[in-house]
C-alpha cells in the first residue's frame, strides 16, 4: 500500500513567503531610489556645470585681434574672471556680451565670438568661476549671475560702452544667465537668447524623468518666470534639429514673454551650430535685431 506524504511546505507558507521575496524587493528598490535621488541632489552642480581649465583656441587661432582681461569679482571669496576683448575696427560699433554654455570654457566659444565680431560688434566674452583661466572653485548658479553683472559693469565702466548700443548674449546655460542679467538691466539694447531651456527642472525632466526634480534642484535657472519680467527687446533663437534643449522650450519662452519679441527657428539646426547651419538667416535675425533695437545717445 503506498502512502501520500503531505507537502512540508503549505499553500499559506508559500505566499508568506513570495511576500516576504515581493517585500524584499520593493525595500531594495526604495533604498536604491532614495540613494539615487539623494546622489542627483548632492552632485546637481556638478551634473549641471562641465567646467575644463584647458583653454584649446584663443581668437589668435582665427587670424583676430584681441585683448585679454581680468576682473575682479567677488566679496567673501575674491578672485579674478579671464576673458578676451575683441574691439571692432569701427568705434562706433554696438558691443555684445557673450555668455557661453555650461561646458568647457571661452575657447569652445571661439567661432561664435569670432562670427560677432565680424559682423560688425565689439565682443566681450568671459569665462565664469571655474572656467578656463578664471580663478575660484566650482561655480553655483548665484555665483554665475554674479560674474555675469560683473562683466556688464565692466563694459559699461572701464569701457565706457553706451548701454543704448550694448547687448547681452547668451547660449544654452548662458542663455538664463542673459536673461537674468538682462532684467537687472532694462537699459540694455536688447537680449539675444540661442537655443536656451525654460528652466533647469523641466531640463533636468527630460534626463531624469523617474525622479522628482521639482523639488531635488536648488539650481533653478528659471528662465520662463524671469522673461515676464524682461523690459528690454529680445531675440530668441533655437535650432529645430536640436537634441539637448528642445527648440518648444525657445517657443514657449518667446510666448511668455510680454514686451518686444522675436523668434527665429533654424531649420536643420542643432544645439551647437545654428549659425552655420543657418547661414543668413541667423545673420540676419541678429543683424535687423540689432540693428532695429540700438540706440545712440
Amino acid at each position: 500500500m503506498l502512502l501520500k506524504h503531505a507537502s512540508s511546505t503549505t499553500p499559506t507558507a508559500k505566499r508568506r513567503y513570495v511576500v516576504q521575496i515581493l517585500l524584499s524587493v520593493l525595500a531594495l528598490l526604495i533604498v536604491g531610489y532614495g540613494g539615487a535621488s539623494w546622489y542627483l541632489w548632492a552632485n546637481q552642480r556638478e551634473l549641471i556645470f562641465s567646467p575644463s581649465r584647458e583653454v584649446q583656441r584663443t581668437p589668435a587661432d582665427l587670424h583676430l585681434k584681441y585683448e585679454d582681461v581680468r576682473l575682479p569679482v567677488g566679496r567673501n571669496n575674491p578672485t579674478i574672471l579671464h576673458g578676451w576683448w575683441l574691439q571692432s575696427d569701427d568705434a562706433a560699433a554696438p558691443a555684445l556680451l557673450y555668455l557661453h554654455g555650461n561646458d568647457l570654457n571661452i575657447g569652445g566659444s571661439v567661432e561664435a565670438a569670432a562670427r560677432l565680431r565680424r559682423m560688425g560688434f565689439s565682443v566681450l566674452i568671459v569665462d565664469y568661476r571655474g572656467y578656463g583661466k578664471s580663478g575660484g572653485g566650482f561655480p553655483s548658479e548665484a555665483q554665475v549671475y554674479e560674474d555675469a553683472e560683473t562683466a556688464w559693469n565692466y563694459l559699461i565702466q572701464d569701457r565706457r560702452t553706451d548701454p543704448g548700443k550694448t547687448f547681452i548674449y547668451g547660449h544654452s546655460l548662458g542663455g538664463a544667465i542673459a536673461i537674468d542679467l538682462a532684467v537687472r538691466h532694462p537699459e540694455a539694447a536688447g537680449l539675444i537668447v540661442e537655443s536656451t531651456f525654460t528652466s533647469m527642472r523641466e531640463l533636468a525632466k527630460i534626463a531624469y524623468w523617474i525622479f522628482p526634480t521639482d523639488w531635488l534642484l536648488d539650481q533653478r535657472f528659471d528662465a520662463l518666470a524671469k522673461v515676464t519680467m524682461l523690459r528690454v527687446p529680445v531675440l530668441f533663437i533655437h535650432g529645430r534639429a536640436d537634441t539637448e534643449i528642445p527648440y518648444t522650450m525657445s517657443e514657449r519662452l518667446f510666448m511668455a514673454t510680454r514686451g518686444y519679441k522675436w523668434l527665429t527657428l533654424i531649420p536643420g539646426g542643432g544645439h551647437e551650430d545654428s549659425a552655420s547651419v543657418g547661414g543668413t538667416l541667423y545673420t540676419r535675425a541678429v543683424l535687423d535685431f540689432t540693428q532695429h533695437n540700438r540706440h545712440d545717445r
